[in-house]
């Protein structure tokens, strides 16, 4: 029975996001600021945690100052996270995307020609040249969101951080906010076919400012900053 009803989540989140792929892939050729497609999103996010049962509890919404852009970093246990974090943070946003994703049939199509943007993790001068086009979004009034582990969690536990979060922190002169989402392994870990209902916590940290210092060593010690909060919130 449980099987079941698993097959029909995954039937009709797949149908929904067939429809706000096509929707966003029109708007993205008819918008270029992004706003359109950016709220389509923040429906099909609302729309998927619904079908699944999913409720998602905010701490430090607060912290949040929608006249400032922020780098958002996030750790990143399930294909829930960001659903969770679309449907809960405010304001206009842009999530770096890994390439993987293009390859994947309408969805890919309306995330390659979108306002998000896409990464090569593989290539350093090309991530490089994402990150400057993260700064260029940051500027026109957008903040950007980053998985800082790189790809979804095995075993549900936090991964080491890669720096690309943090050197795009420092050379936007941005201030970061960690982001924590407790809970959503839980519901869908990495290659299992199974949603299972629950209630996730998203925990929205004060705003971290730093000096502006683009040498390695400032960027390491910003990440273990950041890490370590988000550590704290997520096994206490």
């Amino acid at each position: 029975m449980d099987f079941i009803k698993t097959y029909l989540k995954i039937i009709t989140i797949v149908i929904i996001t067939i429809v706000f792929a096509s929707l966003a892939l029109i708007a993205s050729l008819l918008d270029r600021s992004g706003k359109i497609y950016h709220f389509l999103g923040k429906i099909w996010a609302k729309l998927l945690l619904w079908i699944a049962g999913v409720k998602v509890e905010i701490i430090g919404l607060e912290n949040i100052n929608l006249n400032e852009s922020y780098v958002y970093v996030a750790n990143h246990c399930s294909g829930f996270d960001i659903p969770v974090v679309m449907a809960s943070i405010p304001g206009q946003m842009r999530i770096v995307f890994k390439k993987e994703l293009t390859k994947i049939p309408l969805f890919g199509w309306q995330l390659r020609i979108g306002p998000y943007i896409l990464i090569d993790r593989e290539n350093p001068t090309k991530a490089m040249e994402s990150l400057e086009i993260a700064k260029k979004k940051m500027e026109k009034g957008a903040s950007v969101l980053l998985f800082a582990e790189g790809t979804r969690s095995q075993d549900g536990n936090i991964q080491p951080f890669k720096r690309g979060a943090f050197t795009l922190a420092t050379r936007s002169g941005k201030k970061i906010i960690p982001l924590t989402i407790k809970g959503t392994f839980e519901i869908l870990p990495k290659k299992k076919f199974r949603i299972r209902p629950g209630t996730v916590k998203l925990f929205i940290d004060p705003p971290i400012e730093h000096d502006g210092s683009i040498d390695k060593k400032s960027e390491l010690e910003l990440m273990e900053k950041v890490r370590n909060i988000i550590v704290k919130n997520y096994y206490s």
